[in-house]
């Protein structure tokens, strides 16, 4: 399996225990560094951004074996022997399939909002108004925005999302490879078979948005049997967003029992 080498951001003293967070699809590093900022007073916290997003390169497979894959290397590169994982949504489930199938590199998990199952949704939603925008017409991120408006009404989303949209050389382009999001979608939405694996014994934290449906403790029990759940109020699938306070305080109670 070919890998790529991820870039990443880092903070705290490496004096402290390795905390990795990853994040979730069309997102990136930048997108933790509240979170990693709040975490680094008690960890060496590492934020890297995953194949095809972010600073790394680009890849035309993206599937969840390949980016545990790129993982493990970033953690041996690191000479790390083992890291606690915090995983939102595509990372969370990275953070799962690198527990099952490396448990003795992963110290604690913390899933944020996503269940190690095959989800039906689709991403053309938001890869296709991507892909129809009009860069060479394009003259400002306002401009961008707008046009995006009828096909993704929600502005944060819209924000977020024109975070991969950037200026080079004068014209507007996007960081992101959209024909690879596009055909690996479905693998997103997806989970890999995890039938001939054994479940992961370690301590684990699955944190839900009590306004998001992906999370269901009866989802996580096969796979991760001692489990612990926690459901943030006020919150949907961008809960470390939304209550950056409360899903701060969750992680470092978890991370700091033994």
């Amino acid at each position: 399996m070919e890998t790529v080498e991820l870039a990443f951001e880092q903070l705290g003293s490496p004096d402290n225990s390795p905390l990795i967070i990853l994040h979730g699809f069309f997102a990136s590093s930048r997108n933790w560094r509240q979170i990693a900022q709040r975490l680094s007073a008690r960890f060496h916290v590492y934020v890297p951004d995953m194949r095809n997003h972010g600073a790394s390169p680009h890849h035309p497979v993206m599937d969840y074996p390949s980016m545990a894959a790129d993982l493990l290397g970033f953690i041996d590169r690191r000479g790390l022997t083992t890291a606690n994982l915090l995983g939102h949504s595509m990372g969370g489930k990275i953070a799962m399939w690198l527990a099952l199938t490396h448990p003795d590199r992963v110290n604690k998990l913390i899933v944020a909002d996503i269940a190690p199952v095959s989800y039906t949704h689709s991403f053309d939603n938001v890869v296709l108004p991507l892909k129809a925008l009009p860069l060479a017409e394009i003259g400002n991120r306002k401009q961008a925005e707008t046009l995006l408006a009828p096909q993704i009404p929600n502005l944060s989303y819209r924000q977020f999302l024109l975070q991969n949209l950037i200026l080079q050389d004068g014209h507007y382009g996007w960081r992101l490879d959209l024909d690879v999001f596009q055909r690996m979608a479905p693998n997103i939405a997806a989970f890999p078979n995890a039938d001939h694996l054994a479940p992961f014994t370690g301590k684990a934290l699955f944190i839900a948005g009590g306004d998001s449906d992906l999370v269901k403790p009866e989802d996580t029990r096969l796979l991760f049997p001692g489990a612990a759940f926690s459901t943030l109020a006020n919150a949907g699938h961008w809960l470390h967003v939304q209550q950056p306070g409360a899903f701060t305080a969750l992680a470092e109670d978890f991370l700091g029992v033994e």
